[in-house]
């Protein structure tokens, strides 16, 4: 397929309905990532996206947008119920739920400068990463399991990781309702056994990093973050659990398009109408695999504090490990939306993107509701990452989205190639940066030439308008899997 791109502003481009698209494309970026672009075949995707039965305005990309499964990485897409709208598994991605936390300590960079290396230490064998990792549990029985995959967050809470505050800095308060664990296969639910408190493999990660850069000092106070003060980030998602259910139900899809008479371009865009029994039960095994991400992440947050304050022994107090936030960027979210004048319930899939919500948002944290929600956006191990502010331009032209990363511009084999014969592990501590990882394969992957100039995403996404700059935090050490 031929793309054909216009220009409507200096971080918009559109491609126009052609064939049978049922909605232009957008995406927002900027010269220098349009660039990068060259070669890659996601504005494809893009185009094939918006041959979705029922999708709403536009079929959407970020500008950390490149190659995924079905919908590019960075894509979003809302389908209305209404007009026989679709959910499509390839708009979720394979590790549903997987996102980001941040949290904010008392701890400020002079504090923690020259125990970095051996705190690093301390974090990775205390923290299981790496494919196929037994959790920092026991392994659960399936009753607990199906518990957990019901309540979330929740579930992690009610055993004692983290503190009762967590929740409401958690989207959906870690926990969707809906959750069914009889929609899981015996594979997924096997896979899920072991894998709570792990961190996983490839882009998925534990850094300790330092703000560096204060854009919105009002914003930034509400959020506890202060100038050389130190963070934590934790991005990980449901591990092999949320795969196999992805898996399992890109089958199910497959079959449903021939049922149901859907026509694509693409069969990774496998879907099924929403008021389909297929896509109830995608629906309810995707938000037991979203629960499942939410409850890893509270659960590994709650181990980097257990850790630190032994490291330090020091009280929890002293400590002050505060979540900011805990937002998902591979999920279908029901959520309510302008369409035509009217607000009405849509479904949102954001595949590597995240949600954007603007001050005043009922969705919004009731302590950050004046100024907006928390959007997080890592960058790799070798560059920065930031924390931003949802906005309302973002609500009436993206259905409250933004980019949730860097992005890749390098596959993980070419990444392998550019790596060989370098030291990664000794570039990074020459830079200030401390790591541990599983392999050389783990950092190789990762490489920071891997994904794009992250200050370049956070910029395109400020100008446009879809959320603003807050803070810029600089990596100082990583866990990787």
């Amino acid at each position: 397929m031929d793309v054909k791109m216009k220009r409507l502003s200096d971080t918009l481009w559109e491609i126009p309905k052609s064939g049978k698209m049922r909605v232009p494309g957008r995406i927002y970026s900027s010269d220098k990532l349009m660039e990068a672009l060259a070669g890659d075949q996601s504005p494809e995707q893009v185009a094939n996206v918006a041959h979705l039965p029922g999708i709403i305005n536009y079929s959407m990309a970020m500008p950390d947008m490149h190659y995924g499964y079905g919908f590019p990485i960075g894509g979003v897409a809302a389908t209305d119920p209404d007009e026989g709208g679709v959910i499509s598994p390839g708009g979720v991605g394979y590790d549903i739920s997987c996102g980001i936390r941040v949290a904010a300590t008392n701890f400020e960079y002079e504090d923690v400068k020259d125990r970095l290396r051996d705190l690093v230490k301390l974090l990775y064998q205390h923290i299981p990463s790496g494919v196929g990792s037994s959790g920092a549990i026991r392994k659960l029985s399936k009753a607990e399991l199906d518990r957990l995959l019901v309540m979330g967050a929740k579930w992690a809470l009610e055993r004692g990781y983290g503190v009762g505050e967590d929740l409401a800095h958690t989207e959906e308060g870690g926990c969707i309702e809906g959750a069914d664990p009889g929609q899981l296969s015996e594979r997924a639910i096997k896979r899920g056994l072991d894998q709570v408190g792990t961190l996983g493999s490839g882009n998925h990660f534990m850094e300790i990093g330092v703000v560096d850069t204060i854009f919105d000092s009002g914003t930034a106070e509400v959020f506890g973050l202060r100038e050389n003060g130190v963070v934590v980030w934790v991005h990980s998602g449901s591990r092999g659990l949320g795969y196999q259910v992805c898996d399992d139900f890109l089958k199910v899809m497959g079959q449903a398009v021939h049922k149901y008479g859907i026509e694509l371009p693409d069969r990774q865009l496998a879907c099924a109408p929403l008021d389909a029994p297929e896509a109830k039960n995608y629906v309810s095994a995707m938000k037991c695999a979203a629960n499942y991400a939410y409850a890893n992440r509270q659960i590994m947050m709650d181990l980097v504090r257990r850790t630190w304050q032994e490291a330090w022994n020091i009280a929890p107090s002293e400590l002050g490990l505060k979540l900011v936030y805990d937002v998902a960027h591979n999920i279908a979210r029901f959520e309510e939306h302008q369409v035509g004048g009217k607000k009405k319930v849509v479904c949102v899939h954001r595949k590597g993107a995240t949600r954007s919500f603007p001050a005043g948002h009922p969705d919004v944290p009731e302590d950050y509701r004046a100024v907006g929600q928390p959007v997080l956006v890592p960058g790799d191990m070798g560059t920065a990452s930031f924390v931003l502010v949802g906005t309302s331009k973002a609500m009436t032209e993206t259905f409250g989205s933004t980019c949730h990363g860097a992005g890749r511009v390098m596959s993980r084999s070419k990444a392998k190639k550019q790596a060989r014969g370098r030291a990664i592990y000794r570039e990074l501590e020459d830079q200030g940066i401390y790591v541990r990882a599983r392999g050389r394969n783990s950092l190789a992957e990762e490489l920071p030439e891997a994904y794009k100039d992250v200050d370049e995403v956070v910029e395109a996404v400020h100008r446009a308008g879809l959320s603003r700059k807050v803070a810029r935090i600089r990596p100082v050490g990583v866990v990787k899997g």
